[in-house]
Formats: C-alpha cells, sequence, structure tokens
C-alpha cells in the first residue's frame, strides 16, 4: 500500500478549482487555508483535504458570506447552518430594498414625473415599515381628531391604518402616502365621519346602485331620462327624506375615499371591491333630474 500523498502548488489548485491563484494566495494568507506543506524553494503545497476545503469556502464566499464568517465555520466556531440563516435574512432584506428600488425605477419609467417627484417617491420607498405605519396613523389620528368614533365608524377608522411590513407596490404606497398630505382630503374624511350613517335604515344603498346603476352606466342611460327615473325608483322608494339622502350621498360618494380603500386592498395583497362612486354620482344626478322628496330604503355598509 502506497502512502504516497498527493500535493498540489497554488497553480495547480488554480488550474483544477478555475479560481484566481492570487485569490487562493489570498485566502491562504488569510489563514483560511493553510498549507499542507512547501517545497524545498519554500512553495506551498495542498493536499487532497485543502483542495476540499477550498471548493468549502469558494462555495460560502460565493453565497456571499463573508470571511469572518467563513473562518468561524471551519474552525468549527459555528455550524454552516447558523451562517446560512444569518446570511438568509440579510440576502432577504436586500432582496426587498432591490424589489422596492426595482418599483420605483419602474414607476419612474412608466410614469415620468419632476426631479422633485422623483426625489420624494425615492424618499418615500427607503422608509421602514414602522415609519410608513407612522405616517398613515398620524393621518388617521390627526383627520378623526375629537370625533367620537364609536361603532362602524371606529373599526373603519382602525382598517384605515392597515399596512403590511412591506409593501408590495411602492407606486400604491406612494399615492397612498401622497393622499396623507392632501389636507382636502383628509377634511372630506372628517365630514363624512360626521355625516354619520345612511339616512333611512333598510337596504344597502352601495349595493343597491351597484346592482341598478352600473347597468344602466354601460347602457349609457342618462340620469335625468325616464329610464333614469325608474332605475332610480327601484333604489329609492317613497316621499320622505329625499333631501337629507341627496346631501350625505354628496359627502360621501368621494373618489379620492374609495381610490383609499382600493391602495390598501392593492397593499395587503387583497382584491378590491368594485367601483361604487361612479354608481353613486349617476344616483346623485337622478336625484337632482328628478327633484322630489324621496327615500331610501337601505343602510349604509360603507363607501
Amino acid at each position: 500500500m502506497s502512502d504516497h500523498v498527493e500535493l498540489y502548488t497554488i497553480g495547480e489548485l488554480a488550474r483544477r478549482t478555475g479560481l484566481p491563484v492570487r485569490t487562493i494566495r489570498f485566502w491562504s494568507d488569510s489563514g483560511i487555508l493553510p498549507p499542507t506543506g512547501r517545497t524545498a524553494g519554500g512553495y506551498r503545497l495542498y493536499d487532497e483535504a485543502a483542495a476540499a476545503r477550498l471548493e468549502l469556502v469558494r462555495t460560502l464566499r460565493d453565497l456571499g458570506i463573508g470571511l469572518a464568517a467563513v473562518q468561524d465555520v471551519l474552525s468549527r466556531q459555528v455550524t454552516v447552518a447558523e451562517v446560512a440563516r444569518v446570511h438568509l435574512r440579510a440576502v432577504d432584506a436586500e432582496i426587498r430594498a432591490l424589489r422596492m428600488r426595482r418599483a420605483v425605477l419602474s414607476v419612474i419609467a412608466e410614469q415620468g414625473g419632476t426631479t422633485e417627484e422623483t426625489l420624494m417617491m425615492h424618499e418615500l420607498a427607503r422608509l421602514s415599515a414602522a415609519q410608513r405605519q407612522q405616517i398613515v396613523d398620524e393621518f388617521v389620528e390627526g383627520t378623526f381628531a375629537g370625533l367620537d368614533l364609536d361603532g362602524d365608524a371606529g373599526i373603519v377608522a382602525e382598517w384605515m391604518r392597515e399596512l403590511p411590513d412591506e409593501p408590495g407596490r411602492v407606486d400604491a404606497w406612494v399615492e397612498l402616502a401622497g393622499l396623507t398630505t392632501d389636507a382636502a382630503f383628509g377634511r372630506r374624511l372628517r365630514e363624512i365621519a360626521l355625516a354619520g350613517p345612511q339616512p333611512a335604515p333598510g337596504r344597502d344603498l352601495r349595493a343597491a346602485a351597484l346592482e341598478h346603476v352600473r347597468p344602466a352606466l354601460a347602457d349609457q342611460v342618462a340620469p335625468e331620462s325616464a329610464e333614469g327615473l325608474r332605475i332610480l325608483d327601484r333604489i329609492v322608494d317613497g316621499p320622505q327624506q329625499g333631501p337629507e339622502l341627496l346631501a350625505w350621498l354628496e359627502t360621501v360618494a368621494d373618489a379620492r375615499v374609495e381610490r383609499y380603500w382600493e391602495l390598501i386592498a392593492t397593499l395587503n395583497g387583497r382584491e378590491t371591491a368594485p367601483p361604487a362612486v361612479p354608481a353613486l354620482q349617476w344616483l346623485i344626478a337622478a336625484l337632482r333630474a328628478h327633484s322630489r322628496p324621496v327615500e331610501v330604503s337601505g343602510r349604509r355598509e360603507g363607501t
């Protein structure tokens, strides 16, 4: 049985592994790949175990693990699994950052914008989850400050705060952040809260409008027409409270509010509800055109 152990020079290891000589020499100088021995001329030699160690070092480095962590693995201070878990968290954070960067670039490429808008979008995208949540929390608290939000109103206010840890769509987050800085939007939300529930209980007005008005919109039925009146009669019933209902609708049927809910749903990965504001605005026009005292048979579920 032969006791011969095959040894390799740095150049031979480089040819065997495809790694540059300078890289192997650097790792050897760093103590990560100590030589097995030396030639009579002082050149470093490495055995098969060292070659296998070199392959492990290369794998860990290809995965982005730092030299200090590699040394800890090789010296058995930590396991590969422990290092991998730590590095996985770092890679996940980097991926999230790259996704945000890509989303910003995508929005800019598709929508353009001024230099100021681009800078704002970039800064908003860099916010942490806690900072994003703080922006929304402060907006909701400031909008409804001093109001008694009992029952459904309180639940709705809490829903308005709902944000995921990481927004899946940076364009949606940027648009949402823009709404929270819109003073007119905040005032409208406060007006809606003060308007209270639908003037008359019973059938849900939003659902009724979607059921009867959406087909009318698709068929381009004019709200002031005779057919518009027939559709109105299917939704509104009775001679009472017409002006009150009209005033309530004019307050709550706001496209910006509906867009806020769409953005919240988008950010949380939920399906968005069908838009109701176009139908409600058609209903407002019909009520104005066929001006008469009317009463709705429905209770608002929310617009």
